[in-house]
């Protein structure tokens, strides 16, 4: 079957192709491709109560699907060129900025109306950092919720299915370069298109090594970040979360000098697990109805890695340290900041003693024998530094689940216009090793769909 547009990928950056697409040429014939499922049937099945941990589904419906692996994420939408990314050294800055508020006007549109944009902007907190020897990033987040979230990608694709053919439960097998565009090949046939975009997410990182070696696309190392995802008392935090909701921290080490950062921070949420390639993480999450939320509030604090000569795979690092957490522990391990410094391991007892009680069921053990000291140094220095701003952070009871890692996929090379070096292939999102965020990888989309549409109309 041939068709004018092929994505790959159903997260936001297939999303806003398609949707831009479709505004700005009615009459394209596009076809999406997702791994996963439709967003109606992606559950995930750890109920709390007969199923407490993960499964190893052959697909993970946390990670997988229409949506991406950001739809059951907090829905975070910062707009900022200061993280999530490397799009605006690509289209520049102002360009990437337009996009991402653009993305929001959408979204907005599409029921995330009413939600709040916070910005740390002129914050007091500011301040209050930099005496603290930490710095708090500049950023405008929109803040959508898990459920907010969601409601949006059901009304997004309530307006696609009538304008674009989805391909759900499809993996893509392979793409190949023919004469007037591309062929790709998955179980239910062999397509071809005049242009395609490539948008498989963190998630497709191993298929997209594939795809590069075999159509001869240069590629760089790219990064990985490994850390802890940190739980405590919502009061703790509410000072910064009330004002900011997302606080983007960074932390230089005293002893290595490394750096430490924030992540995803998720006022009175839930801690979650996330399966990858088949290695179970964790994450979190949080949602907009009061209904929903939870007395404690988490966030991921993650220390970079970037390996060059003579050993380049820092994916392969990270997952080395992810599958240990997940041998000694049967999937993510949990332990008290107190039991941690005092260099014991958690046990059920002490757990189930702590004033605080956990979201996620998670194992109790001894992270200082899957984190690799240095890291873990690093770790336990910044939740010091964080007492200092936020009183509490340092407590005994304050929860440690591990271990949290964003992998990267390798940078791939693209123009200006985010195409390969074989005309008509985009390549965007995280899966580009470009974009890290919702934000950034949905204004990619938008930014190769107006290249595609201005392209045919010519």
């Amino acid at each position: 079957m041939n068709y004018d547009v092929l994505i790959i990928g159903a997260g936001p950056g297939g999303i806003f192709s398609a949707y831009e697409l479709t505004k700005l040429n009615p009459n394209l014939k596009v076809a999406v491709f997702d791994a996963g499922h439709p967003l109606h049937k992606r559950h995930c099945p750890i109920d709390g109560d007969k199923i407490k941990s993960c499964i190893g589904c052959n697909i993970c419906s946390i990670m997988n699907g229409f949506g991406g692996a950001g739809a059951f994420s907090d829905g975070k939408y910062n707009i900022t060129n200061d993280f999530g990314g490397t799009l605006y050294e690509y289209i520049g800055k102002k360009q990437a900025l337009d996009l991402m508020h653009y993305v929001d006007e959408i979204n907005l549109r599409y029921g995330g109306e009413g939600t709040k944009l916070y910005s740390t902007a002129g914050s007091k907190f500011k301040k209050l950092c930099l005496q603290n020897g930490l710095h708090l990033l500049d950023a405008s987040v929109r803040h959508l919720g898990t459920d907010i979230n969601y409601v949006v990608l059901e009304n997004l694709y309530e307006h696609l299915k009538e304008r674009v053919e989805f391909f759900f439960e499809t993996p893509v097998e392979s793409i190949r370069v023919v004469d007037g565009g591309y062929e790709i090949t998955c179980a239910k046939g062999t397509f071809t298109c005049e242009k395609c975009i490539v948008s498989v997410g963190r998630s497709g990182s191993k298929w997209m090594e594939t795809v590069c070696r075999d159509l001869k696309i240069q590629t760089k190392s790219n990064r990985v970040d490994i850390g802890v995802r940190v739980e405590l008392p919502a009061e703790v935090f509410s000072h910064l979360t009330d004002e900011l909701y997302e606080s983007k921290i960074l932390y230089r080490t005293q002893k290595y000098g490394d750096l430490v950062r924030t992540f995803c921070m998720n006022p009175r949420g839930a801690v979650v697990n996330e399966n990858t390639n088949g290695i179970v993480t964790v994450n979190g999450h949080s949602y907009e109805d009061p209904a929903k939320q939870t007395e404690n509030t988490n966030f991921a604090l993650l220390v970079a890695k970037h390996f060059s000569e003579p050993f380049k795979d820092s994916n392969g690092y990270g997952e080395s340290i992810a599958r240990l957490s997940n041998m000694l522990g049967g999937g993510v391990m949990v332990q008290r900041f107190g039991d941690l410094i005092r260099g014991r391991r958690s046990t059920e007892h002490r757990m189930s003693d702590s004033f605080l009680t956990p979201t996620l069921n998670a194992t109790a053990g001894d992270l200082s024998l899957v984190l690799p000291k240095r890291l873990l140094d690093g770790i336990i220095e910044m939740i010091y530094a964080l007492d200092k701003i936020a009183p509490g952070t340092a407590n005994d009871d304050t929860l440690l689940y591990g271990v949290e890692v964003k992998f990267y996929n390798m940078e791939v090379e693209v123009s200006d216009k985010l195409e390969s070096r074989h005309k008509g292939l985009y390549i965007i999102g995280d899966g580009s090793g470009i974009t890290h965020s919702l934000s950034h990888a949905s204004a990619s989309g938008v930014h190769v769909a107006r290249d595609i549409a201005e392209k045919i109309a010519t």
